[in-house]
């Protein structure tokens, strides 16, 4: 395992790190979940990334009870607040009370008195940032969270965060958590230059775009069995990607430069978005140790300018690039 400083902050994470979005409590039985961070420890994780909202708290559970007997000084535990907990106004967003009651559920069920990093999932346009700032600097004062993120926050909410931040000496935000794979680059050109020059680093989610980027979906064929896509509880979020026969056929063309690195297709969507400096970590899911085992060997692969050259040749127009694709709700506790 490699590991890399969290932006320009003091935390040392693993560049590999283990996340539970819709596998642990949901897909997956909790003793092959157990398996797989069992996995993930023995190569080497110590960053693992959960979420209130995954399994709607369950996540959250599995994975604290994967991890007891861990030490845990050796381990960077991260989770998120932002999504509904619940039915009433007040059980979303980033409200003070929506934060301070979501660090403490979360500090429960996962079984911890901290948190490393916790993270608002999305931004929110009904509360005042001020207030939403100040309540993660409550936080990390009073020992509950040491650093602060964000996930899937666009460059100008970002900056705007940072401004407070400083003018009222709050503790910065250091992390960024967005969707980053070779056909999803809407971070590279507003959200990764600001990051560069404040210090702030990437942790990306989706590096190998919810199978996609295994090339296990093939163009004109069913869809696997039991894969993500094919699954009532996740295929929304890939359904218009294996839809397009263009964008699958383009990944198959990938196969044969995997192979020329001495790589499976996934190891190298993996090792793809760590070429990029400002990625502090990639995120991998699994619902078998297996998918651990191998993907984890993306870590310290170098590539070479040439083969990132060919591999944006062969995905041409496949790849999106547009920033604005980066979007919260609108009103989330309306």
């Amino acid at each position: 395992m490699e590991f890399r400083h969290l932006g320009n902050s003091g935390l040392i994470i693993s560049e590999i790190a283990y996340g539970n979005w819709i596998t642990h409590g949901s897909q997956v039985e909790e003793d092959t979940a157990a398996s797989c961070v069992r996995a993930a420890l023995d190569a080497g994780v110590t960053t693992f990334d959960t979420a209130d909202v995954y399994a709607q708290g369950k996540a959250e559970e599995v994975m604290g009870r994967a991890l007891k007997g861990e030490r845990r000084d050796g381990l960077e535990i991260f989770s998120k607040v932002y999504w509904p907990m619940g039915p009433g106004r007040n059980d979303k967003g980033l409200s003070r009370k929506h934060i301070i009651r979501g660090c403490e559920d979360s500090l429960r069920r996962i079984g911890t008195d901290y948190l490393d990093l916790y993270q608002a999932h999305r931004f929110d346009y009904t509360t005042p940032l001020e207030e939403t700032m100040r309540a993660f600097e409550d936080l990390v004062r009073q020992g509950k969270a040491l650093y602060i993120g964000v996930s899937e926050w666009r460059a100008e909410e970002i900056e705007r965060a940072l401004k407070i931040a400083d003018e009222m000496g709050f503790d910065r935000i250091v992390s960024s958590q967005p969707q980053y794979n070779m056909i999803w680059r809407v971070i590279e050109s507003e959200v990764v230059p600001l990051s560069e020059r404040e210090g702030i680093g990437q942790i990306v989610w989706s590096p190998i775009a919810g199978g996609i980027l295994t090339g296990k979906y093939k163009p004109g064929q069913e869809l696997p069995p039991g894969s993500r896509a094919s699954d009532p509880k996740s295929e929304k979020f890939l359904a218009d990607k294996v839809s397009d026969q263009t964008l699958l056929e383009r990944v198959q063309q990938l196969e044969p430069l995997a192979a020329e690195a001495g790589l499976t297709l996934s190891q190298l969507s993996v090792a793809w978005v760590l070429q990029n400096p400002n990625v502090s970590a990639a995120i991998i899911g699994a619902s078998r140790p297996e998918q651990v085992e191998s993907n984890v060997q993306a870590a310290g692969v170098k590539l070479d300018a040439g083969l990132m050259a060919r591999i944006d040749e062969v995905l041409g127009d496949s790849i999106e690039r547009d920033p604005a694709l980066t979007r919260s709700p609108e009103n989330i506790r309306g």
